[in-house]
């Protein structure tokens, strides 16, 4: 009977789930993973972070580091669930389904706003710069963990357009081993805009920039709309081929939007298939972050960098801002610059917050939104450029 209990006993998942042959093995055991999936599910369900990403973000984490389970091995559920994250299908999809839920009218009545998310795209560049020479500087005193290829950190680098689909398309082309730490990362930071982004936004502005009320923009007519996502379509492929699947499904979805007649596609697009791709895209992600590719020095340097990188993207937008504030003779507010780093809607909202307590009669959301619509954009071609020089 004993040895039934035994056999038993070492069948499950138990005897597997902490390693305590060394403190190292410790901290590199499942356990550790489990108890990072809980904490995210908890921000995810209690504070509200992001729930409908870090939900399946972190049950594909718990799930993954199950010893035994072996969802990610050969004939695994994830492993082929996976396969749709691997070959870059689901971020595309992602894209069409943000782009049939988008209203580009406030970019086209402003198209200078433009500027300001290609302003805050910096911030990648700035730190695939800085990854590469950490790298250098790693391999001169023989720290493994901060050495990147170039592939590594273009992948790092892009957690700074804030747009958590982008970094998961680049990072499943150049560096997919990466793919846990960038993705959590990048899912993190879109969840902290409110608390990061605030203190970079009054520290580069005065009371007098913030209090700016910007004039109502101009009605946009439905050519307009319906032929912009064309013209964008056309001009960025052509100009950056590598960018096709992400603008390419971006515009798509806007046009099935403003062609209004198709409104079954639009309602299936903005919610069904969003919510489906969603939930593949979360769990396989997660599924990637297992104990021995997640529990490293590499991912601590990776997340410091992210956050360097979307700090200076945001920096960068706001100092944009303060430029166009000073060309138009005060008209523009500078806190929309800090919009140009994606996260649609949350930036946009972190705008008309600041801005408001500044000044209560200050309504920036609309001007807000022209450049985060167009940080979606600069994001998608900051992707192309990093996969033109590093894709295969």
């Amino acid at each position: 009977m004993l040895e039934i209990l035994q056999e038993f006993w070492t069948s499950t998942g138990f005897p597997s789930l902490i390693n305590l042959d060394s403190v190292r093995g410790f901290f590199q055991s499942p356990i550790i993973m489990i108890i990072i999936a809980f904490v995210l599910l908890y921000l995810a369900i209690k504070k509200g972070y992001e729930p409908y990403l870090l939900i399946p973000i972190a049950f594909g984490m718990l799930l993954v580091n199950m010893p035994g389970a072996d969802l990610m091995e050969d004939k695994g559920l994830l492993k082929y669930i996976y396969l749709g994250t691997k070959y870059g299908v689901y971020p595309p999809l992602i894209f069409l389904c943000v782009g049939a839920g988008t209203d580009f009218g406030p970019l086209i009545a402003n198209p200078k706003s433009i500027l300001l998310g290609a302003a805050a795209q910096f911030g990648i560049f700035f730190t695939f710069i800085g990854a590469i020479l950490i790298s250098k500087l790693g391999v001169h005193f023989d720290i493994e963990a901060i050495q990147f290829t170039g592939l590594e950190a273009a992948s790092t680098a892009i957690i700074g357009g804030a747009d958590g689909p982008t970094a998961i398309y680049l990072t499943t082309r150049l560096a997919p081993k990466l793919l846990g730490a960038i993705a959590v990362a990048a899912y993190s930071y879109m969840a902290l805009v409110p608390i990061i982004q605030p203190p970079i936004m009054k520290l580069l502005t005065t009371k007098e920039e913030r209090m700016v009320k910007m004039e109502q923009l101009r009605p946009v007519s439905k050519k307009e709309k319906i032929l912009f996502p064309i013209v964008v379509a056309v001009f960025t492929i052509l100009l950056l081929p590598d960018s096709a699947p992400l603008i390419g499904m971006l515009m798509f979805g806007n046009l099935i939007r403003e062609s209004g007649v198709v409104p079954k596609l639009t309602e299936v697009t903005q919610n069904s298939l969003m919510y489906i791709i969603t939930i593949l895209l979360g769990i396989t992600v997660g599924a990637k972050a297992s104990a021995q590719e997640f529990l490293q020095l590499r991912t601590i340097v990776i997340i410091l960098l992210g956050l360097v990188a979307f700090s200076v993207g945001t920096a960068t937008g706001v100092l944009f801002g303060k430029l166009m504030y000073k060309l138009s003779g005060g008209k523009i507010n500078p806190l929309i610059g800090a919009a140009g780093v994606s996260a649609v809607p949350m930036a946009a909202r972190v705008v008309q917050k600041e801005g408001q307590k500044a000044n209560p009669s200050n309504f920036l959301l609309m001007h807000a939104m022209g450049p985060n619509v167009a940080g979606v954009i600069g994001s998608a071609v900051a992707a192309g450029i990093l996969l033109l020089f590093f894709g295969s």
